[in-house]
């Protein structure tokens, strides 16, 4: 959308100095938060008109999309943390507007410009630019770089550690041991053993993939006798349990044991609608969804296989976040985002088995 023309890619560019500020000064989380309620007022629009601009400029342009505002908050807090304003580079929960200092909007602003020129060049990427999803590879690219510029521990520029190795368990001999959350450092405990994987991804990629298949049928079906493009609403069905999880952050911040799976609603959501056509011996752009009223025994069964399908992927992408965390956040000086991590491999991974089976 935004290079198009010079002028609305310059208009982006303003509205995205605009947007890493905000995100700083409302903090990184509830940045996100507006994010899901941007989604799914992008989705009352996108239902009602078939305008996609919702989605494009509020919900993942940069308005409050994560690249631009959430990054914003990131690199704030860490930036923060560096001038010793606040000695938690990790807290992207308060708000630093609080803090009164200008400085950490403005560094905000650079990070969602740098978030909105990132995402762009991934998007344009041949091939990879469509296989994968560069809102999250953006934010994953953010965070390691706020971490080495202003993340090292003896408030050095451009010397931040990745992994932080002397916080490494002493005693492990494996790899996976050395990185293993404990003492030092851990992202979620109620949400980091292999059955508490296991249990998220699956259950609540269930959740995300009937309602990803409901809304690309029906809202699909419906934009379709409006004259719109069949596949449009499943291009983008799976954003809306992301933007319930993402709401589901609020509560959160304020101190309860939530389960963060808005990586696996995303990726559940998005692998139930790309092998659901497969399933019915279609492609993703060759089938034509259909209201959910007129379907038989045999499509809802290819629909159940496709929820089966979804909580595989769901499982995918909640040890892929868990997996992130112990790399770079556990043990670290600042947030990089584990679910960001998550979404850009499984993403590309669902994306680019669907297009290989078809």
């Amino acid at each position: 959308m935004f290079t198009a023309s010079l002028g609305v890619f310059l208009f982006g560019l303003l509205a995205a100095i605009a947007g890493g500020a905000v995100g700083a000064a409302i903090g990184g989380n509830y940045a996100f938060v507006m994010t899901g309620f941007m989604v799914l007022a992008s989705w009352g629009i996108f239902a009602a008109t078939g305008s996609t601009f919702g989605f494009d400029f509020l919900a993942f342009g940069p308005f409050f999309g994560p690249y631009v505002a959430f990054a914003g908050g990131v690199a704030g807090a860490i930036y923060a943390r560096y001038k010793g304003y606040m000695t938690d580079g990790k807290d992207v929960n308060s708000p630093l507007a609080g803090l009164g200092k200008p400085d950490i909007l403005f560094v905000g602003s650079l990070f969602g410009v740098f978030g909105y020129l990132v995402q762009i060049g991934i998007s344009k990427l041949p091939w990879f630019g469509t296989h994968t999803d560069s809102v999250a590879l953006t934010v994953l690219i953010s965070g390691l770089a706020a971490r080495w510029i202003f993340g090292a521990n003896d408030r050095k520029l451009f010397a931040g550690s990745l992994h932080n190795p002397e916080l490494f368990h002493e005693d492990a001999t494996s790899f996976p041991a050395k990185i293993k959350p404990g003492p030092n450092g851990r992202w979620l405990e109620w949400q980091e053993k292999p059955s508490q994987l296991l249990t998220i991804g699956s259950l609540f990629g269930v959740f995300a993939g009937t309602a990803s298949l409901f809304l690309a049928a029906n809202v699909g079906a419906y934009l379709t006798s409006k004259g719109f493009a069949n596949h449009l609403a499943a291009a983008n069905a799976n954003s809306f349990a992301f933007g319930v999880s993402a709401i589901i952050i609020l509560f959160l911040i304020t101190n309860r044991n939530m389960p963060v799976q808005h990586h696996v609603t995303n990726i559940a959501g998005l692998a139930a609608v790309q092998f659901f056509p497969l399933l019915m011996g279609s492609t993703f752009a060759a089938y034509k969804w259909t209201y959910t009223s007129s379907w038989d025994s045999h499509t809802w069964m290819m629909a159940l296989v496709a929820l089966l399908i979804a909580a595989v992927f769901g499982i995918v992408a909640a040890v892929l976040a868990e997996l992130a965390a112990r790399l770079w956040y556990d043990r670290g000086t600042s947030h990089i985002d584990p679910p960001a991590a998550s979404i850009w491999i499984s993403n590309t991974i669902v994306v680019s088995l669907a297009a290989l089976l078809s």
